[in-house]
């Protein structure tokens, strides 16, 4: 049955289980958006893809309220190396800061990760997740998409070619109908499809196996791989991943004249696993043949139907990007969904999802085709030089840390026109940049994360005045509508005392920022005592004033969300 043309069922329907789908339904479901799930899967794929999460992202799942929870059961601040054939160490990325609050390198293995997140999704009423049901087909018109879903057994893994031949039922067609539709339903997507929207790219020809192991008693079998290594083996490029709880994954570059058949053999794959642990102490998981690919959607949009995760992008895995991608696209498009959803901001803000996640995506992927000609070389002479001149740059301080830290690897920001802010100005504009979070000293001085005291709305941040002083009531009232956190920030020790009055300020969060490195970004981005910050949902600036400028930024603002 149909639903009517003009009653809606839920706020947001999603396409897709998987970690970007997950995002999006926690970051929704938070926020009191009704949200269903459609999963063709009736249960979660039992084996690991992604292995690999970043600080950016561990802030997001924070903002889901789960971080912590995820992180017990990751392996963190885990360097990652290049290595050559006889072990010894080309480079390693080892970074120990926290710039977001959160260490840089962490490695998980998945189905753990989108369990707990799937257990989460408990904590929401207004989530539904319906498992077993596959999206088919949709219609949209000014107000909304009416969705039609059947039920479905998935691609069901490990079943023979019989039991998939045996299932004859028909499927049952059912419809709801939702003010917005999401497609996080993989590089395979059927709402991409079915909008006829093409990807921009190209699939390397390069096939790799993927062997995932784990050890049969918990026994200490892999103390001696205990970081992520890519093997800079002409003869063999390999990957070898950490991961918790006895867990391990390798992967083998096929060389010339090698076939999938041959690879994917049992007697193969034992040989390749032999070079590097006790194959009897080893239960294989899984192992296949499998290319990867460098590709874009052209439109992530089509009126109130959205792509997100590998639906609108896939990106090759050599610097684990590729769930990490599909999590900043749920972060991106969350709040703004809720923006309009609430009245608050125009459709129009929708448009800055492509405009402002594409280029971050397109630059993601350039780096990781890059990484992969950087381990994958196979022609010894071009590797000889790779070995050299990595040796030359490693022993130049500052390439060298450039190297170490990850630095190469494109970081948060968006390009001036691109994104919905203010415009850049000078070369040091916060604008457009992710706002770090260090542990600061909040109100009840306790050490906390930034962000546990910016809420999860908008936040003026004022540094040591108070944000509001200098806005009218009707700046404040606009400011309020947007769900706005106001904060001032002192440094540690600095944090004004003995006046009553400020006691019965409610709504003013003051926070004295300990280690000195948020005031220390702040003046590195030409932002000192008096001015405010205008820090986006999502944690990206919007633009920093001076106090006496903030109401023109407060109209300015407020304009651009309705317009």
């Amino acid at each position: 049955m149909s639903p009517a043309a003009d009653a809606i069922d839920f706020d947001v329907v999603i396409s897709g289980l998987g970690p970007t789908g997950l995002t999006l339904a926690h970051l929704l479901g938070k926020r009191g958006r009704s949200v269903l799930v459609l999963e063709r899967e009736p249960e979660f794929y039992g084996n690991a893809r992604a292995v690999y999460t970043d600080d950016e992202c561990m802030r997001i799942f924070q903002s889901c309220d789960i971080a912590e929870e995820l992180a017990a059961e990751m392996l963190t601040d885990c360097p990652v190396q290049m290595l050559l054939p006889d072990g010894s160490v080309l480079m390693q990325i080892a970074d120990s800061r926290r710039p977001f609050g959160w260490p840089p390198l962490n490695f998980f293995y998945q189905p753990y990760l989108e369990t707990r997140l799937a257990e989460a999704l408990g904590r929401y009423p207004n989530v539904r997740v319906m498992r077993g049901r596959e999206a088919t087909r949709f219609e949209q018109d000014r107000d909304g998409v009416i969705i039609h879903h059947v039920a479905s057994e998935g691609s069901r893994y490990g079943r023979s070619a019989s039991e998939q031949r045996a299932s004859t039922s028909t499927p049952v067609t059912a419809s709801v109908r939702a003010r917005y539709f999401v497609g996080c339903d993989g590089g395979r997507s059927a709402v991409r499809a079915q909008l006829g929207i093409k990807m921009a790219g190209k699939s390397f020809p390069n096939p790799w196996l993927v062997v995932d192991i784990r050890e049969k008693e918990r026994d200490s079998a892999l103390h001696h791989l205990p970081y992520f290594s890519f093997v800079c083996d002409p003869q063999c490029p390999t990957v070898s991943c950490v991961q918790p709880d006895g867990h391990h994954r390798f992967e083998f570059m096929l060389m010339p004249g090698q076939t999938r058949e041959y690879m994917e053999d049992p007697a193969t794959v034992l040989t390749y696993l032999a070079k590097y642990v006790d194959v009897d102490r080893f239960e294989i998981l899984r192992s296949l043949v499998y290319t990867f690919n460098a590709l874009i959607a052209e439109r992530w949009r089509d009126g109130r139907v959205f792509l997100a995760g590998d639906a609108a992008h896939m990106t090759p895995q050599f610097i684990g990007q590729g769930m990490n991608a599909g999590v900043r696209d749920a972060f991106n498009l969350a709040w703004k969904l809720d923006a309009v959803l609430a009245g608050s901001a125009s459709d129009a803000l929708l448009d800055t999802y492509q405009s402002e996640r594409m280029p971050h995506v397109r630059n993601m992927i350039r780096t990781a085709v890059r990484m992969k000609d950087f381990v994958s070389m196979a022609n010894p002479v071009k590797a000889f030089l790779r070995n050299a001149l990595t040796r030359a740059a490693m022993a130049t301080p500052m390439i060298g840390r450039y190297l170490r830290e990850g630095t190469f690897i494109p970081q948060p920001s968006y390009a001036g026109g691109s994104y919905f802010g203010m415009p850049q100005g000078m070369r040091r504009s916060p604008a457009g940049r992710q706002l770090p979070q260090p542990f600061v000293k909040g109100p009840g001085g306790r050490s906390e994360r930034l962000d546990e005291l910016l809420g999860d709305g908008f936040a003026l941040i004022g540094i040591g005045v108070d944000p509001r002083k200098s806005i009218t009531e009707a700046d404040l009232a606009g400011w309020r509508r947007l769900d706005t956190r106001f904060v001032t920030v002192y440094p540690f020790g600095g944090r004004p005392q003995g006046d009553a009055a400020r006691a019965r300020s409610e709504d003013l969060v003051e926070i004295e920022d300990v280690s000195g490195e948020l005031l220390a970004w702040l003046r590195s981005h030409g932002q000192g005592r008096g001015s405010v910050v205008i820090a986006r949902p999502d944690r990206f600036v919007y633009g920093a004033v001076a106090g006496s400028d903030l109401s023109s930024a407060t109209r300015r603002i407020l304009s651009e969300l309705q317009a």
